[in-house]
Order: C-alpha cells, then sequence, then structure tokens
C-alpha cells in the first residue's frame, strides 16, 4: 500500500451530491469535514436519498433544501454563506451552468442509475446537470459508487468515466489503521475522498506513520 500524496491548494466551493445508494453517513460526514475545513460546500440530493436517510440514520431529511441548510449549518457550525442547499429541479442554482463551476464535485453515494446517468451526458436533474458541467469544464469529479458486485454494465460505466479523468472511488475502507468502530470505517473512506479533493484533514494516520488519530476533528 502507497502512501497518500500529499494535499494539494483545497478547493474553495465544493458541490456534494447525495444520492439513493446505501452509504448515506460517508456523504454526511464529508459535508461535516469540508466545512469544518473552511471550504463553501454547495449540497444536492435526490428524492429516494430521503428514503435512504431515513433507513440508515433515523434521520428526517426535508424535502426543502431551505430546512436541509438550515439543520446541517447548526449542526455543524458553518458560518453564514458557507453551505448552500438546493433542490433537484432548481435549473438557476449556480450548478447547472458552467459559467459558475464549483472547483470539485462529489456524488456519495453515487447510485448506478446515477453513474450511468453521468457516462451518458444525461441531464435530467440537478445532480446529473451539475456533473455534466464539472466534467466539461474540466474540474475534479469523484464519485463513490455504492453496490456489489458490480455487473459489466457497471464496469463498463466507470471505465469511461475514468478514462475522461473522473474519480471511481468505492466505499471500500482498509483495515490496516485497526478500525474500532463503523465510525473508523466510515472516517477511512472520507479521508480518501478529502484526498482527492486536496483538504487537510486528521482523519485517520497515513501509511507509515507511527499512531492513528481516530476521533480527532475533520480539520
Amino acid at each position: 500500500m502507497a502512501p497518500s500524496a500529499s494535499p494539494a491548494t483545497s478547493p474553495r466551493t465544493i458541490t456534494v451530491a447525495f444520492t439513493g445508494a446505501s452509504g448515506l453517513p460517508y456523504g454526511l460526514r464529508l459535508v461535516e469535514c469540508l466545512l469544518r475545513a473552511g471550504q463553501r460546500v454547495w449540497l444536492l440530493y435526490s428524492q429516494v436519498a430521503q428514503i435512504v436517510a431515513r433507513q440508515e440514520m433515523d434521520w428526517n431529511l426535508p424535502a426543502r433544501p431551505a430546512e436541509v441548510e438550515a439543520e446541517l449549518a447548526a449542526r455543524f457550525g458553518a458560518a453564514p454563506g458557507q453551505l448552500r442547499v438546493f433542490g433537484r429541479e432548481e435549473w438557476f442554482a449556480p450548478p447547472a451552468s458552467g459559467s459558475n463551476p464549483p472547483d470539485a464535485m462529489v456524488v456519495c453515494p453515487c447510485t448506478m442509475a446515477t453513474l450511468a446517468a453521468i457516462a451518458g451526458g444525461l441531464s435530467q436533474n440537478l445532480i446529473e446537470r451539475a456533473a455534466d458541467v464539472v466534467i466539461k469544464e474540466a474540474r475534479k469529479l469523484v464519485l463513490v459508487p455504492r453496490e456489489t458486485p458490480y455487473s459489466a454494465i457497471h464496469l463498463e460505466n466507470m471505465l469511461k468515466l475514468a478514462r475522461l479523468g473522473v474519480c471511481i472511488l468505492p466505499p471500500n475502507p482498509g483495515f490496516y489503521h485497526h478500525p474500532q468502530s463503523v465510525q473508523d470505517l466510515v472516517d477511512f473512506v472520507v479521508a480518501r475522498i478529502l484526498d482527492q479533493l486536496g483538504v487537510e484533514h486528521r482523519l485517520m494516520a497515513r501509511w507509515g506513520e507511527a499512531a492513528a488519530r481516530a476521533g480527532e476533528a475533520c480539520g
């Protein structure tokens, strides 16, 4: 296992999208860490993500973006304007246009349907359009596909996107850091996402470091 690359300058604005795959704890922890690291976050979420939130986290993810924005900003101590949440049909939102793209985007968790739509260049909702914008503007796009096993269709779509420079980052936690909790496993994956974004964090020790820093803050 090779050591992770040293983080580069952190992006200023990062779009995060929750879709209906299992693994919403990864996405929510990512939003927390980005905000605590001082990044601006544009959050998008699908209708099925609301179902997943209830199933996996006993969280009633509100249907109204303004309510989600207020709730998460209070929970994570976001500064005014640091977190913005947009509806899936909000076509005048900044992520919908290449004239105002984010520095990077992460779809976490990412369904196979969303991945296929992105690979096909579809823009049927704001999540798909935002990803299309990020690709065409040559910005960083990270997809966190939570599915197993992968079919040939899934793999072909992932390969197509990887050849375009999209980072395919399945949420496969390692065990060499001796995780003691589910949160440790979540943090392992989120740490890898933050590395791809060039965002500093202290979620866990890097390979070769003497001791893990489990339980430390995101930033």
